[in-house]
C-alpha cells in the first residue's frame, strides 16, 4: 500500500515539472534576444467642424384647412350610432355592406384607393373611424363625377357633389320593393305574407329625393308620372352649393336673397314659392310653407296605413321613427308604439304588397328631413299616390277630395307637356322654347331655340331675368306662326305669355300644305295629313284676324284683336300668372257674377248664334254648341264622300283623328289607325275644330272671332247653319 502512494507522489512531481517547463519560454537554437522597436505615435488629426443643421422643412400646411369645422360636424361625431353600431359585434368590424359610408377605410376601399377594384368594398373595415378628411380628399375622389343609384341608374356630370351622393342616396328603390315581393311569388297585392319584411330606404337619402323620378328612390306606382330632378336656381343647385361641405350646415345666409325673412334653418320650413300654389294636403291653407304640406300628407298616409293594417291585413300597425325596424304590431291598437311593442320580436309581420309599397314611401319621406327643400313635389307625389292606392281597399278612405297632386300648368312637372322627352333625355329645339325651364330665356337672349334638358315645368328664371328683384324679361313684340309681328304695347309682361301661347300653325301654313298637295277641295290626297295647331293658343285667338291662327276662309272677314275694358285687356290682367286661374273676382263689378262661362259680350246681347233657341246662355255655351255642330258636319262629310273613310276624334290621343271603323263617331279601343284620307276641305274644318278644343277659353279670348270661324267651317264642309247667326265683324284694332 505504501509503495502505491510513492508511485502516485512521483507521478505528481513529474507533472509539476512539465508544467514549469511549458510555462517558461526557451529560446530557439541560435536565436538572439532583441529589443522591441520603439513606435512613434503621430498626433490624431483634428476633425472638421460639423456643418450647421439645415432648417427643418415647413409642413405642407401649417394648419389643416377646415379642421375645426369638420371636427364638430356629424361626419366626425364619434358618439353617433352611425359610427358605433358594430362595437359590440363579434368580430368587431364594420361589414362590407355598411363600410363604404360608415368608415373612412370602407370609403377608400370603395374608391379603390387601397389598391382594390373601384366600386366595391372588398373587406370589412375596422371600427373606430368616422368620415375623415382623406375620405373625400384623395386622387380618386377628386375625379369622381358620376354615381350609380340603388335602382341601377347612373347619373353623370355631378362634379364634387358625387362624393356626397355616393352615400346620401339611400339603399333601396322601386325595384328593390318589387323584388322583395316577387321573390316570394306574391301575386295578390292584398294577401298578408309572414315572410315579407319591411324594405328600408335607409337614412338621409337626399340625393335620391333630389333626383326624384330619374333615379326612382321612392316607390313609384305603375302608370303614374313623377317629377325628375328638382331644378333650383343657378349657383344653388348642388349639395355643396346649398350645404357647407365641412360642417354640413345649410348656407342659410344665401337663401335670404330670394326667400325674404329667412334667417335660420327653421325659417326654411315657411318657404312657399309662387310655383307651388296648390293645397296639396287639402287643409285649406296655401300660405303655409311647403314643409307643412308634406307634414299634412304624412299624417294622412299614416292614417291610411293604420286603417289598412287593421281592416285589410288584419293586424294593427304602428310606427316609431327611432326604433328599428320602425313598423311594429300595435298590440293594444292605440296607434302608437308603446313599451315592449317597440322590440324586434314584435316587428310587423302581416305585410302585403300594397302595404309595403305605401310604408316604404312613408319611411322615405321621414328619413330625409330636408325633403321639402330637396324635392318637395316628388315627395308629395309619393305620399299622395300611396294614400290613393291604399284608399282603393278601405271602407272609409282617407279624404283626398281637397288635396292636390298636380300643380298649375306651368309647374305641372308630371304632365306630358314636360315628361314627353324623358326617354330621349333632351327637349328638341323645336319644342324647348315652351316645354323646358331654360328654353324661353335662351330664345329671348339668343334669338334661336336649341335642345334643352327636360325640367319639371317652368322655373322662376324662365320669366324672371333677375331673381333678386324678380324683374321680368322685356319682350316688345312677338312673331306668330303666320309671320305676323304683334304684341301688347301697354303691358310687356303679357308678351312673355304669348311667346308660347300662340299655337304652331296658322291659315298660312295650312294653305301652304294644301297648295303643295295640288288637290281639289274635295279630292283625297296622300300628301295631306292633319295639321295640329297645338295647345292653348290663346294669344292667337285674342289677336284674331291679325294673327290668322285659326283657319280663315278666303273671301270672309274676321274680327281682329278682342278689346276688353281697360285694366283687364291682357293675359296678366285677367289671369293669375302663377296659378293661371282667371281673376274672376274682378269680373263681377261689370258682369255681376264670377261665372265667366255665363258672360255675354256685350252684356244684354240676346243673339242666338248657335241656333239652339237659348238666348240667355253665355258665349261659352254658344261656342260649345257650334263646335258640336261642326264635329257632326265633319263626320257627315267623311261618310258621304266616296273616297274618304269614316272619321272620329279623340282630344286626348295624338294624332287626334282616327279611322272610325265601326262608324259610331267615337274612338273605341282598338281604333288606333290615324286618319289618312284627307281632302283640303276636311282638313280645314278639322283644323278649326281642334283649335277650339285646344283653346278652352276661346269664348272669352275672342268669342265673336271663334264663332265666325266655326260658322264658316260648318258651311264650307256642307253642314247646316240654318238658325245660326254669324257674328258681324265689328271688333278689332
Amino acid at each position: 500500500m505504501k509503495s502505491k502512494y510513492l508511485v502516485i507522489g512521483a507521478l505528481l512531481f513529474l507533472f509539476a515539472l512539465l508544467l514549469v517547463a511549458c510555462s517558461s519560454p526557451q529560446p530557439a537554437p541560435n536565436e538572439q534576444e532583441t529589443q522591441a522597436p520603439v513606435v512613434t505615435q503621430e498626433p490624431c488629426p483634428t476633425a472638421a467642424p460639423c456643418p450647421e443643421c439645415p432648417e427643418c422643412p415647413q409642413p405642407v400646411v401649417e394648419e389643416v384647412p377646415y379642421q375645426e369645422a369638420w371636427a364638430n360636424s356629424p361626419h366626425n361625431d364619434t358618439e353617433a350610432e352611425a359610427f358605433n353600431h358594430w362595437n359590440e359585434d363579434d368580430p368587431q368590424e364594420v361589414p362590407p355592406s355598411c363600410a363604404k359610408c360608415h368608415s373612412t377605410p370602407g370609403y377608400l376601399d370603395f374608391l379603390g384607393e387601397d389598391g382594390t377594384a373601384f366600386g366595391t368594398v372588398d373587406s370589412p373595415a375596422p371600427i373606430g373611424t368616422t368620415i375623415q378628411c382623406v375620405a373625400c380628399h384623395n386622387a380618386v375622389a377628386a375625379n369622381l363625377s358620376s354615381v350609380v343609384f340603388p335602382s341601377g341608374v347612373e347619373v353623370t356630370g355631378l362634379g364634387p357633389s358625387a362624393r356626397c351622393m355616393e352615400c346620401h342616396q339611400g339603399r333601396a328603390s322601386t325595384s328593390d320593393v318589387l323584388a322583395a315581393i316577387d321573390e316570394l311569388g306574391i301575386t295578390d297585392d292584398d294577401a298578408p305574407n309572414s315572410e315579407l319584411g319591411f324594405t328600408n330606404i335607409h337614412y338621409f337619402a337626399a340625393a335620391a329625393t333630389l333626383y326624384g323620378g330619374e333615379v326612382h328612390g321612392g316607390f313609384e306606382f305603375e302608370g303614374r308620372a313623377y317629377d325628375g330632378k328638382f331644378m333650383h336656381v343657378e349657383d344653388f343647385d348642388t349639395c355643396a352649393e346649398c350645404h357647407n361641405q365641412h360642417t354640413l350646415e345649410v348656407r342659410v345666409e344665401s337663401c335670404a336673397g330670394c326667400h325674404e325673412g329667412v334667417t335660420s334653418v327653421e325659417d326654411l320650413r315657411d318657404v312657399r314659392m309662387a310655383g307651388s300654389l296648390e293645397d296639396y294636403d287639402g287643409d285649406g291653407d296655401i300660405g303655409e310653407g311647403i314643409y307643412y304640406e308634406i307634414e299634412g300628407l304624412q299624417a294622412m298616409l299614416l292614417q291610411a296605413i293604420q286603417a289598412y293594417g287593421s281592416e285589410v291585413a288584419g293586424t294593427p300597425i304602428a310606427y316609431n321613427a327611432a326604433s328599428y325596424p320602425y313598423f311594429f304590431i300595435d298590440t293594444n291598437d292605440n296607434g302608437e308604439v308603446d313599451g315592449e311593442e317597440g322590440s324586434v320580436p314584435n316587428a310587423y309581420n302581416a305585410w302585403t304588397g300594397r302595404l309595403l309599397k305605401a310604408a316604404y314611401n312613408y319611411q322615405t319621406s321621414i328619413k330625409d328631413p330636408g325633403q321639402f327643400a330637396h324635392n318637395a313635389k316628388y315627395i308629395i307625389e309619393l305620399l299622395y299616390d300611396s294614400i290613393d292606392v291604399l284608399n282603393e281597399q278601405l271602407s272609409e278612405p282617407v279624404d283626398l277630395s281637397a288635396a292636390q297632386r298636380i300643380d298649375a300648368g306651368h309647374f305641372a312637372g308630371t304632365q306630358e307637356a314636360f315628361r314627353h322627352w324623358d326617354e330621349e333625355g333632351e327637349v328638341p329645339g323645336s319644342c324647348s322654347k315652351c316645354h323646358s325651364g331654360d328654353g324661353l330665356p335662351f330664345y329671348l337672349e339668343q334669338g334661336v331655340a336649341i335642345a334643352q334638358e327636360p325640367t319639371n315645368g317652368l322655373k322662376c328664371s324662365t320669366c324672371h331675368s333677375d331673381l333678386s328683384t324678380f324683374a321680368r324679361y322685356e319682350v316688345s313684340e312677338v312673331t306668330f306662326p303666320s309671320g305676323a309681328v304683334l304684341g301688347f304695347d301697354s303691358n310687356l309682361d303679357a308678351n312673355l305669355c304669348i311667346s308660347c301661347h300662340q299655337g304652331r300653325e296658322s291659315t298660312v301654313s295650312v294653305n301652304a300644305v294644301i297648295e303643295r298637295a295640288g288637290a281639289g277641295p274635295n279630292e283625297v290626297s296622300e300628301s295631306l295629313s292633319f295639321r295640329n295647331p297645338h295647345y292653348f293658343a290663346a294669344g292667337a285667338t285674342l289677336f284674331g284676324s291679325q294673327a290668322e291662327g285659326a283657319y280663315q276662309y278666303e273671301g270672309q272677314e274676321y274680327d281682329g284683336r278682342f278689346i276688353h275694358v281697360e285694366a283687364f285687356d291682357t293675359c296678366v290682367e285677367c289671369h293669375n300668372v302663377h296659378q293661371l286661374t282667371v281673376n274672376a273676382d274682378k269680373c263681377s263689378a261689370c258682369h255681376g257674377s264670377e261665372d265667366v262661362e255665363s258672360f255675354r259680350n256685350p252684356a244684354g246681347d240676346t243673339t242666338d248664334y248657335d241656333g239652339d233657341g237659348n238666348t240667355s246662355e253665355g258665349l261659352a255655351g254658344e261656342v260649345e254648341s257650334m263646335a258640336d255642330s261642326l264635329y257632326e258636319a265633319i263626320r257627315a262629310y267623311a261618310e258621304s264622300n266616296p273616297d274618304t273613310q269614316p272619321i272620329a276624334y279623340n282630344p286626348a290621343s295624338y294624332p287626334y283623328y282616327f279611322i272610325d271603323a265601326n262608324g259610331n263617331g267615337e274612338v273605341d279601343e282598338g281604333e288606333t289607325d290615324s286618319y289618312n284620307t284627307w281632302t283640303p276641305e276636311l282638313l280645314r274644318a278639322a283644323y278649326n275644330y281642334q283649335w277650339v278644343n285646344k283653346d278652352p277659353g276661346a269664348f272669352a279670348h275672342n268669342g265673336m272671332y271663334i264663332m265666325q270661324v266655326l260658322y264658316d267651317s260648318i258651311n264650307a264642309i256642307g253642314g247646316n247653319t240654318s238658325g245660326m247667326t254669324r257674328p258681324p265683324v265689328v271688333a278689332g284694332e
